[in-house]
């Protein structure tokens, strides 16, 4: 039911007239911002000791507050509070349940502060906490590649470009090319987590308050590295969670990449390696099919993400300054692309440790498709040919392979020297697929003991996080 007297509400004193039933609902954000309860606690516990430092509130009724409001907190994690649409969010249904407590105190919580500054210092709050909380999942599946490339350093697979077979390279480079993107999505957080870490708490409506206030304590209290500079742009800016989509947008766009390999590699065309059951389902109709459903999802899950990101930057497009009830839609995508990248990086962070390697059959798929070609031309180069014409005589060696069914490694001495009198017996050395990757010896490259040394290297970045 509609509240027939708009006095209950915070700001019904101006108000005649009820607000319409389809309108209170429209309008709402309860449904969704109560999640933020913790954080609106924490943010008014925080501005309750400022007021009382600077003398707004007693220390008598600070205790009250502070009483309340850990009692509200308790009911709400007990499922025992009672969240009100007319009141609209989270904010007033804290305060409401407040004042309901300890009486005319708690109306006093308020002072030196508006909802436009309550709602960004909760969201930073919230966000930066969740940027810990993803942080950590995405450390956790970093930790699980680098187990992983450890373990398949000496593993020969195809390297590909355009999806064709280029080179012989090591799973475990490979594998350390993943985490080398996540390398950088762990980066941009970190940035992003920089910018995000100041207080708009003080900004109240859009021009500060008239009271006395310590902004510098409540960011203090609350973890903040300083105080917002401006009242303006800190009650209407949400570059925050802009920017945090889009590392997140990009995070997604790295796993989706991940997924389409793994979903390759299981086929049975591919069959380079074995997911287990747990991450996997199966048909209706065909009882022989064993579905990636786990990565073919987070490769589908990308869209929404992107889309939230677009969703933000375009809310955020034509606001003037300062605050908008646009901003109320700031959330829910905010929201989901929190709850979307915990769920797929947990998923990646369980699923990569318990992969297994089909070894013979990735080095059977390197020895196909001519993948030592560039090793014999640089042989040849190494021998005072010039590189393009090493290039012809090994595009006519690799077309008489074509036609022959034989690889570079399966053809004899004096076939090979038909293409070139230069080449010699030790060119079987580098024809070889553990050849021609312990040939490419220097950092960054696919080498064993350079993988090797590569995962060492980042195993110190995760343990010194």
């Amino acid at each position: 039911m509609t509240d027939k007297n708009p006095s209950i509400k915070p700001w019904g004193g101006r108000f005649t007239e009820a607000t319409d039933q389809f309108v209170e609902r429209f309008t709402a954000s309860v449904s969704f911002d109560q999640r933020l309860y913790h954080h609106d606690i924490n943010g008014s516990l925080a501005h309750a000791a400022m007021l009382e430092k600077v003398g707004v509130l007693s220390a008598e009724e600070l205790a009250q507050i502070q009483q309340g409001l850990e009692e509200i907190r308790g009911e709400i994690e007990r499922g025992e509070f009672e969240w009100s649409v007319s009141l609209e969010d989270v904010h007033m249904n804290i305060e409401a349940k407040l004042t309901e407590k300890i009486g005319i105190t708690g109306k006093k919580l308020h002072t030196g502060r508006s909802r436009n500054d309550q709602v960004a210092t909760d969201i930073r709050l919230y966000l930066r906490d969740e940027i810990g909380s993803i942080t950590k999942e995405l450390s956790r599946l970093q930790q699980g590649l680098v187990d992983l490339a450890k373990r398949e350093a000496d593993t020969i697979m195809p390297g590909f470009t355009h999806l064709q077979t280029a080179q012989p390279v090591s799973f475990g480079h490979h594998m350390l090319a993943w985490n080398e993107m996540l390398e950088r999505d762990f980066g941009r957080l970190q940035d992003c987590l920089q910018r995000l870490n100041q207080c708009p708490l003080g900004a109240a409506a859009l021009a500060g308050t008239t009271y006395p206030i310590d902004r510098h304590y409540s960011a203090s209290l609350l973890g903040f590295d300083r105080p917002t500079e401006n009242s303006l742009d800190s009650v209407s800016d949400r570059d925050f969670a802009i920017e945090f989509s889009a590392a997140g947008a990009l995070l997604m766009t790295h796993l989706s990449r991940f997924s389409e390999e793994l979903v390759l590699w299981t086929s049975a065309q591919f069959n380079f390696i074995n997911l287990p059951d747990r991450f996997c389902t199966g048909s209706s109709i065909m009882p022989q099919k064993k579905n990636p459903d786990v990565p073919e999802l987070i490769r589908g899950k990308v869209g929404r993400v992107n889309g939230h990101l677009f969703s933000l930057l375009t809310l955020m497009k034509s606001q003037p300054l300062a605050y908008n009830k646009d901003n109320q839609e700031d959330k829910e995508p905010l929201f989901d692309v929190i709850d979307t990248l915990k769920d797929c990086l947990k998923a990646y962070a369980d699923m990569m440790p318990a992969i297994t390697v089909n070894v013979e059959v990735t080095r059977e798929a390197a020895m196909r498709g001519f993948s030592t070609a560039t090793d014999l031309a640089d042989y040849l180069v190494r021998k005072g040919l010039p590189f393009r014409d090493a290039h012809e005589v090994v595009g006519k060696s690799v077309g008489f392979g074509v036609a022959e069914g034989r690889d570079l490694s399966e053809m004899t001495l004096e076939e090979l020297r038909g293409f070139s009198d230069i080449i010699e017996a030790d060119v079987f050395e580098v024809l070889t697929l553990e050849g021609s990757v312990n040939a490419r010896n220097h950092i960054g490259g696919t080498a064993p003991v350079q993988v090797r040394a590569a995962a060492e290297r980042a195993q110190v970045r995760l343990s010194n996080r």
